[in-house]
């Protein structure tokens, strides 16, 4: 079954004139699929990311999200508009990420208050749940992020460059919530810049700058030919030593 279908699809930003900053987009990912996209900064991975939950300007093409709505899809931004000094607890933040499921007015009730103590004991943050967010770490509050993404319970799953600016710790326990929600069947497409992450953790990638470069088997993706097509003075990270070892990922379907 398929998740996500892009059909010539050139994506700009609104107001800029439908100049694309990304085009010729065709594929698909299928459903329970863990895909990276790769590029150098201005490469149109967060565009594209955009473009799949609305909010990028659709200069041609479609986009279809078979059997699936806007609303079935989490979307975690690289850099959230939120307000940290805005006096709201953890506890408080995450069980936002229950609204889809209970409306804004329900109350919360025994199973819900259960459920926000599993999201933050998945990403370690079980004691933290009364601290006001404006007191955490940039890499505790990316875990309150995947924490509130955990109980937005969506079968598909966007995040863009979830793992920058956090400690290697965080980025282990963070892309184990990745595979376990691979695990759990749900789809995921991340927007991401390290080449030995990718290839330890992703079956599948693709390989942008302006439009597609490559899309398929991450082996087959991130090969010299692809990579050296990268405009000049563009890069993307690459590391010498191997990420921490989180357990086999199965060959995605193709």
């Amino acid at each position: 079954m398929t998740a996500l279908a892009f059909h010539g699809v050139a994506l700009g930003h609104p107001g800029g004139g439908g100049r694309p900053a990304v085009e010729d987009v065709d594929g698909s990912v299928a459903d329970g699929e863990l895909l990276a996209v790769l590029g150098p900064n201005g490469a149109g991975k967060s565009t594209l990311l955009r473009g799949i939950v609305g909010d990028a300007l659709l200069v041609a093409g479609r986009i279809e999200r078979p059997g699936r709505t806007i609303a079935d899809i989490a979307y975690l931004p690289q850099r959230p508009e939120i307000d940290r000094t805005f006096p709201i607890g953890v506890f408080d933040f995450v069980a936002a990420g229950l609204w889809r499921r209970l409306g804004a007015f329900r109350r919360l009730g025994a199973a819900g208050a259960a459920r926000v103590e599993a999201a933050l004991g998945r990403v370690g943050l079980a004691d933290l749940a009364g601290r006001p967010i404006g007191a955490l770490s940039g890499g505790q509050m990316q875990r309150v992020l995947f924490a509130r993404t955990i109980l937005q319970d969506a079968p598909v799953i966007l995040l863009d460059e979830p793992f920058t600016a956090v400690d290697a710790h965080t980025t282990q326990d963070l892309v184990q919530v990745l595979l376990d929600w691979r695990r759990e069947g749900r789809t995921v497409v991340a927007a991401l810049h390290d080449l030995a992450q990718v290839r330890a953790h992703f079956p599948r990638a693709l390989l942008l700058a302006g439009r597609p470069i490559a899309w398929g088997a991450t082996a087959d993706v991130l090969v010299p030919a692809h990579l050296d097509r990268m405009r000049p003075g563009d890069a993307i990270c690459q590391h010498d030593h191997a990420p921490p070892d989180l357990g086999p990922v199965r060959s995605a379907a193709p």
